[in-house]
């Protein structure tokens, strides 16, 4: 693989040249920002997302890892050794040149900033599978009957076999950190492997202890590949690793609760602040890559609001208490009744996929739900937005099957009702053609959709009663 490096105002590093973009700088930019990903696939102390490169020939779908250095340990760590993206890039062409399978590497981004991100950036495997979900079965004792598990465990053993006589200690060695396509092993999550000098018998054994791989029976095949006797040594180091996780998830768990409750809400790179001046009430954006609200209030902040409308969750609290006889004699009538209820199927959540609109219909084709739940989006004041709502309507409508339109909430549209009643207005004679039935609320009980109480959400109902007449209302979603 031919290299090459770069250098642009804030960032440098190396690519692929037979993957070179012909706009380098603005796509090092739109790589280097989460918001701008296809997909997420995983946030966490570092973040993994999907992102298509255009190049000279056709775009390339490649994974981005953004390695994170805002606290003083990974900045220590990138400049005693390296970035983790430098690291992955070069043992990444190392194990090519050795033979051993890994997501081709494209690109290594730097920030010129010592507490900046540092990128990785390979080719997406599409219709690759993690082990991790094959061998979490197989340690269940669930067939699989579209898994050959043996060859899988032996594959497994060849592959630590050969990583570590070709000088590599991956010293990540675990099923999440591999990935299986026709028939093929991929190794990924490359940062943390050293280089250059063959592991030793003890560093073998703790590399093959980190699979997890439960079962005696199954031990015995992924050792047996690897063509190694030493159970003792193994299962030594496979128990002592298995009760480290155990250990460090306890202690994460309880750190994370006393975080939880007293800090605010860590947010992810893509997700935009909230406003300086906003109240408690009103720290909430909007996540666009998970489509829904991100709340940045902390759970402290959450608490003192329900202590301030403490009088009004009492008064709830005593109405309930009152008809609680009345709802439990109701509920030994029906239990007495025990009716036939014919099924009437199960129905799918939709939003229209600007991307591809065909592709989403034949998914819903292929599914065969004939009830859609079809959520617009009443705060959008852009018509092109309910123009892919009214068009995903009119094409599921034309197919025959039964819609339903959700109509979620956000603060602002709590805090404005006439607001709220003027966008239902326009929904209700553009979609009620479509379908005569509007669940209104999404989610009331959870406060980043914008409730806080129940007052606020009979205020939407009430508006909504009077703009949706002649419609069929159905109360909201909770969780």
């Amino acid at each position: 693989m031919k290299t090459e490096p770069f250098s642009i105002p804030g960032w440098t590093g190396e690519l692929n040249a037979d993957l070179r973009p012909s706009d380098l700088e603005g796509e090092v930019r739109r790589l280097a920002d989460p918001g701008s990903a296809l997909k997420t696939l995983h946030w966490g102390r570092n973040y993994l997302y999907l992102s298509r490169m255009p190049t000279g020939d056709q775009p390339v779908d490649v994974v981005v890892k953004q390695f994170r250095h805002d606290r003083l340990r990974p900045r220590l760590d990138r400049k005693l050794k390296g970035s983790k993206a430098e690291r992955s890039w070069r043992v990444a062409q190392a194990l090519l040149a050795a033979g051993i399978p890994t997501p081709e590497p494209v690109m290594r981004i730097e920030s010129a900033d010592e507490a900046g991100p540092a990128l990785y950036v390979c080719r997406f495997l599409d219709g690759a599978t993690e082990a991790r979900y094959l061998l979490r079965a197989a340690n269940a004792g669930k067939d699989l009957p579209d898994v050959d598990l043996g060859w899988l465990l032996e594959e497994l053993g060849k592959t630590a076999r050969k990583l570590h006589d070709a000088g590599f200690w991956f010293r990540d060695f675990t099923s999440g950190n591999v990935l299986i396509r026709d028939r093929e092993l991929y190794l990924v999550d490359l940062n943390r492997t050293r280089m250059g000098k063959v592991p030793s018998h003890s560093e073998r054994m703790r590399d093959l202890s980190r699979m997890p791989i439960l079962r005696p029976e199954h031990q015995e095949i992924f050792l047996s590949s690897y063509g190694t006797k030493d159970r003792k040594l193994y299962l030594l180091y496979h128990r002592g690793f298995l009760l480290k996780n155990q250990t460090k998830q306890k202690v994460r768990g309880g750190t994370g609760r006393v975080k939880a409750l007293l800090l605010p809400r860590t947010a992810h790179a893509h997700i935009p602040e909230a406003p300086a001046d906003a109240s408690v009430r009103d720290r909430v954006v909007w996540d666009h890559l998970s489509d829904q609200p991100h709340q940045h209030a902390s759970r402290l902040d959450k608490m003192r609001v329900r202590l301030a409308d403490a009088r009004l969750h009492l008064e709830e609290a005593a109405v309930i208490a009152a008809a609680l006889p009345r709802i439990r004699s109701r509920y030994r009538e029906l239990k007495l009744r025990r009716e036939p209820v014919t099924f009437q199927g199960f129905g799918v959540a939709l939003r229209p996929w600007p991307e591809d609109p065909a592709a989403l219909l034949g998914l819903v084709d292929d599914l065969g739900a004939r009830h859609v739940l079809l959520r617009l989006h009443p705060w959008e004041e852009d018509h092109d937005a309910h123009d892919a709502e009214e068009e995903l309507a009119r094409e599921l409508h034309g197919r025959g099957l039964e819609l339903t339109f959700a109509l979620p909430q956000n603060r602002e549209l709590v805090k404005d009702p006439a607001r709220w009643r003027r966008a239902l207005e326009e929904i209700g004679p553009r979609f009620s053609p479509y379908g005569r039935r509007f669940q209104v609320g999404q989610a009331i009980n959870r406060s980043k959709w914008g409730v806080w109480n129940l007052n606020e959400y009979v205020r939407l109902v009430r508006e909504a009663s009077e703009a949706l007449k002649g419609a069929e209302i159905l109360g909201p979603s909770v969780i």
